[in-house]
């Protein structure tokens, strides 16, 4: 049986590209939920936002999180709502737009 391809969003594909220009940090929840190791990792280090913080729950699986002025969020929804973050909508007006292909 054939498999389908995935249609992948326009949308999340240009909140990924604007992303990826926002400062990582990769941390490792130990025995904290990832949430809460992320929200220790902020606070310990004083991050400013944005920032996108990538945690290690184990050997097989990283939570991605995105650090705004509002608040943390998933990195998934980030990318998808992109235009709802102020902080965000600077990066994106610096980074040329990938041109279309035919």
């Amino acid at each position: 049986m054939a498999r389908r391809r995935k249609r992948k969003s326009r949308r999340r594909q240009e909140g990924r590209r604007i992303l990826e220009c926002v400062p990582q940090y990769s941390i490792s929840s130990g025995e904290d939920k990832p949430v809460t190791a992320a929200r220790k990792f902020i606070h310990a280090e004083g991050i400013i936002p944005p920032a996108l913080l990538l945690v290690k729950r184990n050997e097989h699986t990283t939570d991605r999180y995105f650090w705004a002025e509002k608040g943390l969020f998933g990195a998934q929804y980030v990318e998808e709502n992109h235009f709802l973050f102020p902080s965000l909508k600077h990066i994106a007006d610096r980074t040329p737009a990938t041109p279309a292909r035919v």
